[in-house]
């Protein structure tokens, strides 16, 4: 574990009631680079971003966010914090404008709407092509992008996506990845990825963290769990979807 490291989390242990699906998961994140969280099916992936943005309080284990320990704090506060979440589905809100979900992006964390606007379409330009139109009557790919864009706009320090290519043609998610990138390369942001598409996700990515059951199974460079032939015997099974808890 490094002192620079922007997120950490340490031995967490969490789940639904009774049902514990986390079981000691630790992961950590440098500032402005992209970790991978690959995984079959019900391993814990989506569970785990839920813990770290506080949707889900861990029985054990610490979060902390720039070196401050954000474990017990209410979802808000980590908003405010610095974490920033794009949930799988109902990631947009239907009935209203491209410009209105981004001004939704700042609930939480109150800031200036038009700087922010600005800041967010130099990342995002394509926002632009659609500013106007209901969210609703969007691709699936550019609802996606929408998302991302809310997200931007309390200026986080680091970005959970859950399964940001669920639905999405390859096109579009290819699109959707390549925003993801610059959103790090070009916006500073750290990210935390949850995908089941491993190959297209460990291709922007610097890291990843492979789970199993609910533990971590390996970690390391993206590109060496690419080519690490255990990655596929974990996968075998794994199919499609989204994630059970």
């Amino acid at each position: 574990m490094s002192g620079s490291d922007i997120l950490v989390a340490d031995g967490l242990v969490a789940g639904y009631g009774e049902m514990q699906i986390l079981h000691g998961i630790s992961i950590r994140v440098a500032p402005g680079e992209i970790v991978t969280v690959i995984g079959p099916n019900g391993c814990g992936k989506s569970t785990l971003l839920k813990t770290l943005v506080g949707v889900i309080h861990p029985t054990a284990g610490k979060i902390s966010l720039a070196g401050h320990d954000i474990t017990n704090t209410a979802t808000r506060e980590r908003l405010r914090a610095g974490l920033g979440y794009v949930p799988q589905v109902r990631n947009v809100f239907a009935t209203m404008t491209t410009e209105e979900n981004l001004r939704m992006g700042l609930v939480a964390v109150p800031g200036p709407v038009r700087e922010r606007q600005d800041a967010v379409r130099k990342i995002l330009p394509t926002l632009g092509d659609y500013w106007s139109a209901t969210a609703g009557r969007l691709s699936g790919g550019q609802q996606q992008i929408v998302a991302l864009g809310r997200a931007l706009m309390a200026s986080p320090k680091v970005l959970l996506l859950d399964e940001p290519s669920a639905g999405l043609s390859p096109k579009a998610t290819d699109e959707v990845f390549g925003h993801i990138r610059t959103i790090s390369s070009e916006g500073g942001v750290s990210v935390v990825l949850v995908e089941q598409n491993a190959h297209k996700a460990l291709a922007i990515s610097d890291r990843c963290y492979v789970l199993a059951e609910g533990r971590n199974r390996l970690d390391g460079i993206a590109v060496s769990i690419a080519s690490n032939p255990e990655v596929g015997r974990i996968y075998l099974g794994a199919g499609d979807g989204a994630e059970k808890p």
